[in-house]
């Protein structure tokens, strides 16, 4: 990609209270560092910026909770002009009055300035509450922020919410959802997720950025927790496999030739095969079959799989040839 692409990268800003467990999130889902591990995490004191390279480069800035982003001495412009989300994060367990309080200020701030900005609430930490509990206050934080943003005049604002735990899946569910957003090409990727599906006998399938475990895209089938812990789990086992037994990798560009791919399956004891493979350096496809059979037709999962890596690569690459011919419009001409 041109330097002037790789520049203009989508940032994820995580706001919310001090304690909340921003940074033990990007510790977790970017930096893989053992959830127990983040308890002896000090307290953030200024911004962190994070660049994620992978199908899509991002950008993950990690907020101090004490400081007002919207006071005259901070630059907005600079902060929020480059947004794809504003994730703010809510501890559960703890008093939420003032950062519901404080939520829907920034919400009421930039709605004014960007007002398509997408807000994702992560209602945090309900690992520690009880099931019923986990309900009432995730529900109460909800109803909360609705009735204030109603009271600052906002009908409708577009606030996703999610609740989360970085002791299980739920927190890269999240922010599954959040970057799923920012895809543009999503509808064309579960379209052909959907084809593969139905053409494979496959229960679910999922395009995931391989290294954070983060799933791009899936079939429109309903998802089973279960079983998206199960793909999730069985890219960790390759990676550590593949760390064990590595080929070198050539440092070749997106859209040249691509590398000798990992492909992989694994049947459990109920029969459900685990199938993996991989798309590019990027993105893996995981999907779990169900049918009896599924051993025996290895053969027409490979080559559907390599029918939908073909239509994968090629929507990338159009995408990103739109980019770089709207990047080229935007550039005086040479006289």
């Amino acid at each position: 990609m041109s330097a002037n692409l790789r520049q203009n990268k989508p940032r994820l800003l995580l706001m919310g209270q001090r304690r909340s467990g921003k940074s033990s999130i990007t510790s977790v889902v970017f930096h893989k560092m053992p959830p127990r591990e983040t308890l002896f995490l000090e307290s953030t004191t200024r911004i962190q910026k994070d660049s994620m390279h992978s199908f899509m480069d991002f950008q993950v800035w990690d907020f101090p909770g004490q400081l007002n982003y919207f006071d005259p001495t901070f630059d907005a412009e600079e902060i929020f002009s480059g947004i794809g989300a504003l994730v703010w994060v809510i501890d559960a367990q703890d008093d939420y009055t003032d950062s519901v309080t404080r939520l829907t200020a920034s919400v009421a701030n930039l709605q004014d300035i960007y007002p398509n900005i997408n807000i994702e609430v992560f209602v945090h930490k309900i690992d520690g509450l009880s099931d019923e509990y986990k309900s009432d206050a995730f529900q109460d934080i909800r109803q909360r922020i609705e009735d204030e943003l109603n009271d600052h005049g906002y009908k409708n604002p577009p606030v996703s919410y999610h609740q989360t735990s970085i002791y299980d899946y739920s927190i890269f569910e999240a922010f599954s959802k959040v970057i799923q957003k920012l895809v543009p090409p999503l509808g064309t990727l579960e379209n052909l997720l959907n084809i593969l599906v139905n053409n494979s006998g496959m229960e679910k399938a999922y395009l995931f950025d391989t290294m954070s475990k983060i799933y791009v895209a899936s079939d429109t089938r309903p998802i089973d927790m279960e079983v998206y812990e199960m793909c999730s789990d069985y890219i960790d086992v390759i990676l550590d496999i593949s760390e064990l037994y590595s080929y070198p990798r050539s440092e070749s560009t997106r859209l040249g030739p691509q590398m000798v791919e990992t492909e992989s399956s694994v049947t459990i004891h109920d029969g459900t095969m685990i199938y993996l493979k991989e798309m590019n350096k990027y993105l893996c496809l995981v999907s779990v079959i169900k049918h009896p059979d599924a051993k025996d037709k290895k053969g027409l999962l490979d080559y559907n799989a390599h029918i939908f890596q073909d239509a994968l690569n090629e929507v990338f690459a159009r995408g990103w040839e739109k980019q770089e011919n709207s990047e080229a419009a935007k550039e005086p001409a040479e006289h």
